[in-house]
C-alpha cells in the first residue's frame, strides 16, 4: 500500500473516530440536561403544592380574623344604635310633658280670656248706657247754655273761631316782629359796615350827560360855510352821521342833537376837523365822517380796555371789550352806562373781599351786568337778556351769566356774587346825583306808588314823600289794630316790589293814631 492512501485512510480513521465520540458526548449530555430537568420540575412542583398550601392556611387566617372583626363591629354599632334610641324616646318622653304643659296652660288662658271678654262686655255696656246717659246731660246742658247765652251752636262756634282769628293774627304779627328784629339786630350793622366801606372806597363822580353837543366855531362866518349853496353842506352832514345840526343866533356856536351818542360823537369830531381844515363841501365831508367814525372806533376800543384794567378783569372776550367801549356813548336815566359799570365791579368786589367772596368774580359779574345796553336798541328784549344772550356766545361761566340775569331780580338769586352785583347795581343808582328821571315818569311812579298804598282797607291816606323813597300811609284805628299794621306794611312792601319799578328802596311807614277831642264851653 502506497503511503499516501495509508495516510488518508488515517485521517479518514481519525475523522469517523472523532465524529462518533463527538456524537456520543452529545447524547450523554441531552440525557444528562433532561434528568437536571426533570429533578427541577419535580422540586418545583413540590414548591408549588407547599406555596398553595400556605396560602390557604393564611386565608384560613384571615376569614376568621375578618370574622371576628366583622362581629365586634356589629356588635358595637348595635349598642351605639341602642343608646341613640333611648336618648331619643327620653327626648320624646321630655317634648310629650312639654307639649301637654302648654296645653294644659293654653287652656287655663283660654279660661281667663272667657271671662275677661264676659267682663268687658259688661264693662262696654255700662259704658254704652253712660255714653247715652252724658250725651242726655250734655244736649240738656247745651240748651241750657243757649238759653243763658243766647247763642246757638253755630253762633257760638263762629264766635270762638272769630277770637281765635284774632288770638292768631295778634300772635304772627308778634312772630314776625321777633324775626324782624333778630334779622335786623344780626345783620344791620354788618351790612352797614360793608356797604359804607365799599361806597367810602369808590367815590366815584357822577356827571349827567344830555343829548346835544356844542360846537365852537373861529368866527360866524363859518356858520354859512357849514350851511353851503343851498344847504347841501349841512343836508350831507345830517344824511351821513344821523344827527340834526340846529344853527341859531348863538354867537361861534353849532348845536349837535341826537339821542345816539355815538353818531353825535362822529358829527362832533367830523365838525372839528372840517373847520380845521377849512375846505366844506360833499366830497370833503364824506372823508372826515369816515376818519371821524374810526377814531371813535378806536375811541371805543380803547374805552373797553381802560376799563378792562380799571377793574383789573383780565381774560375777556376782544369782542366783549368793544361793546364795553360802545357802553361810554350810552346813558341810563342820564347815568353814564360804563361809568356806572366799572363803579359797580368796584362795589361789587369790595363788598365780596370783606364776605370772604372771589373778589375777581364779583369784579367780573359787575363789570358785564350792563353788556346788554350796547346792543338794546339793535336786538329785540330787555337789556338782561341780551347781555345772557351776548355772555354765553362768548363762553362766560354760568357763575357771571347768573349774576347777569339777576340784577334786575328777573330771576332769584342763587349765588352770593349775584347777590353782591345786584346791592352794588342799587347802591350806584341811589347815589345823589347819578340819574335823573323823566318828570311825568316821576309822577306817574309817586301816583302808582298811593295808588297801591290807598287799596288796603283801613287806610285813610297816603302820601309819598322824600322824592318817592318814604310812603307814609295813615290808617284808621278801629279797623286796623297794632298787631296788623305789621302784616299790612310787609303786604304794601311785598306788592310795591312785585307792580313797581324804581331806584334804590322805598321806606314803608304806617301811621296810627286815636284823638278824642271836645269842648269846655
Amino acid at each position: 500500500m502506497e503511503p499516501g492512501i495509508a495516510i488518508l485512510l488515517c485521517v479518514v480513521a481519525l475523522v469517523l473516530g472523532a465524529g462518533v465520540s463527538g456524537f456520543i458526548c452529545f447524547k450523554q449530555g441531552i440525557s444528562y440536561r433532561k434528568k437536571t430537568a426533570e429533578a427541577a420540575v419535580g422540586s418545583a412542583e413540590k414548591e408549588a403544592e407547599r406555596i398553595v398550601d400556605d396560602a390557604k392556611k393564611n386565608a384560613e387566617t384571615l376569614k376568621k380574623d375578618a370574622l371576628i372583626e366583622a362581629k365586634d363591629e356589629i356588635h358595637k354599632s348595635r349598642q351605639e344604635t341602642e343608646k341613640e334610641l333611648k336618648e331619643r324616646r327620653i327626648e320624646v318622653s321630655r317634648q310629650e310633658r312639654r307639649v301637654q304643659q302648654k296645653e294644659e296652660s293654653i287652656d287655663r288662658k283660654l279660661d281667663n280670656l272667657e271671662k275677661k271678654e264676659e267682663t268687658l262686655q259688661n264693662k262696654l255696656k255700662n259704658a254704652d248706657e253712660k255714653v247715652a246717659e252724658a250725651d242726655r246731660i250734655k244736649k240738656s246742658q247745651l240748651d241750657m247754655l243757649e238759653k243763658i247765652s243766647q247763642f246757638t251752636v253755630d253762633q257760638a262756634k263762629d264766635y270762638l273761631l272769630s277770637k281765635l282769628d284774632e288770638d292768631l293774627v295778634h300772635e304772627k304779627a308778634v312772630r314776625v316782629t321777633n324775626f324782624e328784629n333778630q334779622v335786623k339786630d344780626d345783620c344791620e350793622a354788618k351790612a352797614r359796615q360793608y356797604i359804607s366801606l365799599a361806597i367810602s372806597r369808590c367815590a366815584a363822580d357822577q356827571v349827567s350827560e344830555s343829548a346835544v353837543s356844542v360846537v365852537a366855531l373861529p368866527n360866524d362866518e363859518m356858520k354859512g360855510r357849514i350851511i353851503g349853496r343851498e344847504g347841501r353842506n349841512i343836508r350831507t352832514i345830517e344824511t351821513l352821521t344821523g344827527v340834526d345840526l340846529i344853527i341859531d343866533d348863538t354867537p361861534e356856536a353849532i348845536t349837535i342833537s341826537c339821542f345816539d351818542q355815538v353818531r353825535r360823537e362822529v358829527a362832533r369830531i367830523a365838525l372839528e376837523k372840517l373847520i380845521q381844515d377849512g375846505r366844506i363841501h360833499p366830497t370833503r365831508i364824506e372823508e372826515m365822517v369816515e376818519k371821524a367814525k374810526r377814531e371813535v372806533e378806536l375811541k371805543i376800543k380803547q374805552e373797553g380796555e381802560r376799563a378792562i384794567l380799571e377793574t383789573n378783569v383780565h381774560g375777556v372776550n376782544h369782542e366783549l371789550v368793544k361793546l364795553l367801549g360802545r357802553l361810554r356813548y350810552r346813558t341810563s336815566y342820564r347815568q353814564n352806562v360804563l361809568n356806572h359799570s366799572i363803579e359797580v365791579a368796584h362795589l361789587a368786589g369790595m363788598m365780596a373781599s370783606e364776605l370772604g367772596v372771589d373778589a375777581n368774580l364779583a369784579r367780573r359779574a359787575g363789570l358785564l351786568h350792563d353788556i346788554g345796553k350796547a346792543l338794546s336798541y339793535e336786538i329785540e328784549g330787555s337789556h338782561v337778556q341780551i347781555g345772557v344772550d351776548v355772555c354765553k356766545k362768548y363762553k362766560e361761566s354760568p357763575e357771571v351769566i347768573h349774576a347777569i340775569e339777576a340784577h334786575h331780580g328777573d330771576v332769584e338769586t342763587r349765588t352770593v356774587v349775584a347777590a353782591l352785583v345786584q346791592a352794588a347795581d342799587a347802591i350806584s343808582a341811589a347815589r345823589p346825583g347819578a340819574r335823573s328821571e323823566n318828570y311825568e315818569n316821576y309822577i306817574k311812579r309817586l301816583q302808582k306808588l298811593e295808588e297801591i298804598c290807598t287799596s288796603y282797607e283801613g287806610v285813610e291816606k297816603s302820601f309819598a314823600i322824600q322824592a318817592g323813597r318814604e310812603v307814609r300811609i295813615m290808617v284808621q284805628p278801629e279797623k286796623i289794630n297794632d298787631e296788623k299794621m305789621v302784616l299790612v306794611a310787609r303786604e304794601i312792601a311785598k306788592r310795591i316790589e312785585t307792580e313797581m319799578d324804581y331806584p334804590g328802596q322805598i321806606k314803608v311807614n304806617l301811621i296810627r293814631e286815636s284823638r278824642a277831642i271836645e269842648y269846655a264851653k
